[in-house]
């Protein structure tokens, strides 16, 4: 997606009350004197993320999707939290300026942080890196190298020991997004069971512990107009925490395709087609070492990930369901439910 197009004019259903946040934020911003102009960030499928135009001033607002959350998701003034700081030490991180908690503004919480120019990878490898040979390896290595690096920023130097309850933190995580899933699931599903119980059962003992991004994936990393192994920003922190970094590895691992995995897997993840694309365990090793964390329990962080991909897609497609979006991107999400469930089980059962 190239700087002239990675924008839309606002989804109506998705506006925000535009003269409320420009008396609002007249004066607080560089440039905010001037006339705004609001476009939107078409990518993604929970948060909502808008570009604010100020003549040459470029901002970013993010806040929540519409209708209900999950209690602890799309935490606004969390991410504004970690942001403030992490810069600091992970200069991918972007800067945040400003958090505002009254939902009478936008219709909730919302905050702004710096805006960062360059490309975001989805389904298709850009143009502008397609003729670059060995492209895919090179996204590859940068996005697992990052990961690595965010693992090994001393957090107590930040002042985030309290950012999180590492104790414990992975049997939260099954916990948690069982209960997501059982709270947004449109079906049943003696799979899902299945899943929940082989986590339970399969806890690795760790006392490893970092930051954590949480949703660390190929679509919320942007990439160098012309340089495939350089990053220019990390995006999407609202659910950072402090706990085990293997989580991140396996949640990375469960967008990451390859050309043997069932058809239908593509659709529901994020890697587009390069033959010179980093295998997973060929990421696995790489992460391995630049971290020098023990891998070898990856299979169940893998698992975990496919796990709390279920529930992402549940609770994204049960608010297309109740007609709290229209976003025909969702129509067909139930569908995947069942086959990330099976592909989950057959991972469980072929360790990497």
């Amino acid at each position: 997606m190239s700087q002239k197009t990675d924008t839309i004019n606002v989804r109506p259903e998705e506006a925000l009350a535009q003269n409320n946040l420009e008396k609002f934020l007249y004066g607080k911003l560089e440039g905010s004197e001037q006339p705004l102009i609001v476009r939107q960030f078409p990518g993604g499928k929970a948060n909502l993320t808008y570009l604010l135009k100020y003549g040459n001033d470029e901002y970013v607002l993010r806040r929540p999707p519409l209708g209900p959350v999950a209690p602890g998701a799309h935490d606004m003034s969390r991410e504004f939290n970690v942001l403030s700081v992490l810069q600091k030490a992970f200069p991918l991180a972007p800067k945040a300026y400003l958090y505002e908690n009254d939902p009478a503004i936008v219709g909730a919480p919302f905050f702004i942080m710096e805006r960062r120019n360059g490309l975001v990878i989805r389904s298709s490898m850009p143009e502008e890196f397609s003729k670059i040979d060995g492209a895919g390896k090179l996204i590859s290595k940068a996005l697992v190298d990052a990961l690595a690096d965010l693992h090994k920023v001393n957090y107590s130097e930040l002042g985030l020991e309290n950012f999180g309850k590492p104790d414990g933190f992975i049997e939260r995580q099954i916990n948690g997004w069982y209960s997501r899933w059982t709270k947004a699931k449109h079906q049943d599903s003696v799979e899902i069971e299945s899943i929940y119980n082989w986590l339970l059962s399969n806890r690795p003992k760790s006392n490893n512990t970092s930051l954590v991004h949480n949703d660390y994936k190929l679509d919320n990393a942007m990439y160098s107009f012309n340089e495939p192994n350089k990053l220019e920003a990390i995006f999407d922190w609202d659910m950072c925490t402090l706990g085990d970094p293997l989580s991140d590895l396996g949640s990375l691992l469960c967008y990451w395709t390859e050309p043997d995995d069932p058809p239908f897997f593509g659709e529901s993840t994020i890697t587009p087609k390069d033959e010179s694309l980093l295998t997973r365990k060929e990421l696995i090793y790489r992460y391995t070492q630049k971290s020098g964390w023990d891998t070898s329990h990856i299979t169940f962080y893998h698992v975990l990930g496919l796990f709390r991909l279920i529930g992402i897609i549940a609770q994204i497609y049960i608010r297309y369901v109740r007609r709290q979006t229209s976003d025909k991107r969702f129509a067909n999400l139930g569908e995947a439910i069942p086959l990330i469930a099976k592909f989950a089980l057959q991972t469980s059962e072929n360790k990497i």
